[in-house]
């Protein structure tokens, strides 16, 4: 059997606001072309299944009818909906939308379905993680959200309790809030302070709505984090989260703008913290659900030296085939690259292990890092009957 699955077909591609926006759908062609190139399709450890686009009971799982019926309108007519965030500068209307979004959910819950009934342990689907759609309205490139509808599957299939785990620089405000009130779900997102990027959301004292309290966990960071704080900060909240939630299931978002060189964010975290941070939600997944791990892609506008790198190995993490961090990248790859973008590829992966501190450690009170992982803990680790001063 394969370890895991990915949900893939050139048809996501589809899912494109048109030129200059940076939701470049390039991004998904050069992480495939990577991943083909490093042998990862032809492993045995990987099978490829062709995703459907979601049917309206699916999509509205997670969504209003109204809004489902909304997007596809514009869609089909091209006017705006500005209620509803479509129309908008982040959001473009264009002919395919309806479909091409509804592919994005159909990947996710095909990947929510693959882990649950047992068929792989862990499912994976680049294109998705649009974490930003509310139930009513599109929002920061987002029209449907799929990493919430591949929750909602997962709980409609039987799990008790399903972990939201979210890396992306942007708060993961639209799963957050369509699980708000649901003990079920524990949404952890790890992003830029939200007074400094968008959506703006995501405080250290949101911690979930009445009956679901200690649900929502939320590290704020400082602009200019970078991996080894980066690091110390989700190794300081995640694990003990996780560990007293003891989810039936691991849904996690992998956008990688929080890279130093991402234009759209102002964190500092390079490809190997990215690569450490998926290792550990994979081990999170064996140690506490039995390997049920749904992986998600999400926001990344480097589209050339950062998000293919991080994909891919976020593909290897999962097909238990992990790539050694500073190898040598295929030289047919960079040759595409570069015929593609006019762009200098990256020759390497990364650069090699991260050097960072424990929050065991000792906590310092000059450091706006630590502050920030402290109100994390202070808010949130009581809830859940954890000590927010000691592991």
């Amino acid at each position: 059997m394969s370890v895991a699955r990915l949900l893939w077909s050139p048809e996501l591609l589809r899912y494109d606001f048109g030129a200059g926006h940076p939701m470049a759908p390039a991004r998904l062609d050069l992480t495939m072309r990577l991943v083909a190139e490093l042998g990862l399709l032809s492993s045995g450890a990987l099978e490829v299944v062709d995703p459907a686009p979601a049917g309206d009971d699916v999509v509205g799982s997670v969504h209003d009818p109204a809004y489902v019926a909304a997007v596809k309108h514009a869609a089909a007519t091209g006017e705006p909906d500005l209620a509803r965030g479509l129309g908008t500068e982040d959001d473009p209307v264009f002919p395919a939308m309806h479909e091409a979004a509804a592919r994005l959910v159909g990947a996710s819950v095909a990947a929510a379905d693959a882990v649950w009934s047992g068929q792989v342990p862990h499912a994976l689907n680049i294109a998705g993680g649009m974490h930003h759609a509310q139930r009513a309205a599109a929002s920061g490139f987002c029209i449907y959200n799929d990493a919430a509808a591949a929750v909602q599957r997962l709980l409609d299939a039987g799990a008790r309790r399903v972990a939201y785990v979210d890396l992306d620089a942007h708060h993961g405000d639209g799963v957050e809030a369509i699980f708000w009130d649901d003990p079920r779900v524990l949404t952890f997102s790890v992003h830029q302070d939200g007074h400094t990027l968008f959506p703006g959301t995501g405080n250290p004292s949101d911690v979930g709505g009445r009956g679901a309290r200690g649900s929502a966990v939320n590290v704020a960071l400082p602009p200019r984090t970078d991996s080894a704080r980066w690091l110390r900060a989700v190794d300081a909240v995640l694990p003990a989260v996780l560990r007293a939630f003891e989810p039936d299931a691991i849904v996690s978002q992998h956008g990688t703008d929080a890279h130093g060189n991402d234009p759209l964010t102002d964190l500092s975290v390079g490809i190997d913290a990215q690569r450490t941070a998926a290792r550990w939600v994979h081990e999170l997944g064996h140690e506490l659900c039995e390997g049920r791990w749904v992986a998600l892609g999400g926001g990344g506008y480097a589209v050339v030296d950062v998000v293919p790198l991080v994909w891919s190995s976020l593909v290897a993490e999962a097909a238990h085939v992990p790539l050694a961090a500073g190898m040598p990248l295929p030289e047919s790859w960079r040759d595409g690259v570069e015929e593609l973008s006019g762009l200098e590829a990256a020759r390497t992966l990364g650069r090699g292990d991260v050097e960072w501190r424990r929050w065991a450690d000792g906590y310092d009170p000059s450091d706006a890092t630590d502050r920030a992982v402290l109100a994390t803990r202070r808010h949130v680790f009581p809830e859940l009957g954890l000590d927010p001063f000691h592991d």
